[in-house]
């Protein structure tokens, strides 16, 4: 339905075909990820984009990569509060955590850039319903905390539940949008859902 499409076209991924893209008043049209991320967009891509052979914190300091300041160590600290579940991890190997570890280290590795926007596509995807649940509520803090998020997810109930707004995609066009609470006490929205 052009979901993911539309964040990898965000994220300099996919080209620009027609019409442009800004952020902050400047176009990404042409921008490679790179430079994308440098303006303030963070990505946490569906699949579990992390160094399995690096340890938790040496996957953070990766997320950090464009970051010249000498505030990274105490943001992976802050980073721990958010996600405490990975802190007592922090020495283990990416590939020895669960998924759900695996997918709150993602999100928090997109957050080392400190972006302004946040780009999460289908981050509950293959999660049990608990660690699905735990890692919504980590999204939310994050919004919480003053970070706009566009999030591709599957799961509406979710994606409800910590969003501000909701914008349907079919087709790869937009065929609903209003605020999540709107969408929350509407009658047809399941059939405008699975359209």
């Amino acid at each position: 339905a052009g979901k993911t499409t539309l964040l990898n076209t965000i994220f300099g991924l996919a080209d620009i075909f027609e019409g442009d893209i800004k952020f902050n008043g400047v176009s990404l049209k042409g921008k490679s990820p790179d430079k994308i991320a440098a303006l303030g967009i963070g990505y946490s891509p569906q699949q579990q984009n992390i160094f399995p052979n690096f340890t938790v914190e040496e996957n953070l300091l990766l997320g950090a990569y464009l970051r010249r300041d000498k505030e990274i160590k105490k943001d992976i600290e802050e980073i721990f509060e958010i996600f405490p579940e990975i802190e007592r991890r922090r020495r283990n190997l990416a590939k020895t955590l669960s998924g759900g570890e695996r997918q709150m280290l993602a999100v928090a590795r997109a957050l080392m850039l400190k972006p302004k926007l946040l780009l999460c596509d289908e981050p509950t995807a293959g999660l049990a319903p608990k660690a699905a649940s735990l890692l919504a509520k980590k999204i939310k803090e994050i919004r919480e905390r003053g970070t706009t998020i566009i999030m591709v997810e599957q799961n509406a109930k979710i994606a409800l539940s910590i969003s501000d707004r909701t914008y349907v995609l079919a087709g790869g066009r937009i065929v609903a949008h209003d605020s999540s609470a709107n969408f929350l006490i509407k009658k047809d929205f399941e059939s405008l859902y699975f359209k």
